[in-house]
Order: C-alpha cells, then sequence, then structure tokens
C-alpha cells in the first residue's frame, strides 16, 4: 500500500496543499493539536507529515514519540505568519549529528 502525505496547520497555511493533492488537517484549535497528530501518525496511511512552524513547536513532547521511528517523517514548515527558523536549526542538528560538524550555516 501506497503512503501518502499530511499537512497539519492553521487553516490559512494549509488550504493550498489540497490543491496539490496533499491530505489536509486543519487545526485551528491548538489544544487538539497533539491529537490530531497521534491520530493521523498512528493510523500508518502517511510516510511524511508538514506541520506549521506554530503547531510544530507546541506538540514537541507528543512529536517525540516518532523522533526513532522511520515513518512518519514529521517535518516543520512555515505558516501564514511566517518563518520562524525551526525547520534551519533541525536540519542543521541533524547534519552536525551526521558530520560531526554544521557544514551547512557556518
Amino acid at each position: 500500500m501506497a503512503k501518502n502525505i499530511a499537512v497539519i496547520g492553521d487553516s490559512e497555511s494549509i488550504k493550498g496543499f489540497g490543491a496539490i493533492g496533499l491530505d489536509i488537517y486543519p487545526c485551528d484549535d491548538f489544544e487538539n493539536a497533539a491529537h490530531l497528530l497521534r491520530k493521523i501518525a498512528d493510523g500508518d496511511n502517511y510516510a511524511v507529515i508538514y506541520m506549521t512552524e506554530e503547531l510544530f513547536e507546541l506538540v514537541e513532547k507528543e512529536r517525540t514519540r516518532y523522533d526513532s521511528r522511520l515513518t512518519p517523517a514529521i517535518i516543520p514548515l512555515p505558516g501564514v505568519k511566517g518563518n520562524t527558523g525551526i525547520g534551519s536549526k533541525r536540519l542543521s542538528a541533524f547534519v552536525e549529528q551526521a558530520v560531526g560538524s554544521d557544514i551547512l550555516f557556518q
């Protein structure tokens, strides 16, 4: 079975992703974000879950449950409020862990 791509975030930030065929999950109620992530990630239908950076930071405790799993990959993306830089920081940390030095953003 092929796995899909999901996008979670405030409705204004993610509505365009539905037009290109991604499954969108609007979450304007930030209190339910952790529950929504758990429901989607545990369903085993998605290889990649994109989340707006704002939600990504809010569900950190829940999100770390999936760090050791191969799928789903949970990736932050900027929302309509702009880029907070969390994606660049995570990429830099991954590269530094793999290579031993931050070769991307020095």
